[in-house]
């Protein structure tokens, strides 16, 4: 019985550094979402949920949004992303 207790411990192993693997490939790709965000586009979207969080509150339903522009360097930004990308 000894090497199919062994197989089964290598499975395991196998199994633990596959996950490893997948949860370290997932956080990656989840960092470089994050990080595609610019900081005005953070801004506007906690003001959106702000807003309809007071809304929700007050009981009006009304969501009072103003928009917020994007700055000179965040379009500039964009515009070379896009550009690197060959988009």
């Amino acid at each position: 019985m000894a090497p199919r207790t062994s197989t089964m411990w290598k499975l395991l192993g196998l199994a633990g550094v596959v996950g490893v693997a997948a949860t370290g490939a997932i956080t990656l790709r989840n960092e470089r979402k994050r990080r595609d965000y610019s900081p005005d586009e953070i801004r506007s979207v906690l003001h959106e949920r702000y807003a309809r969080a007071v809304a929700a509150q007050d009981g009006t339903g009304e969501v009072p949004l103003t928009a917020v522009r994007m700055s000179a360097q965040t379009r500039i930004r964009r515009l070379l992303r896009r550009i690197r990308s060959g988009a």
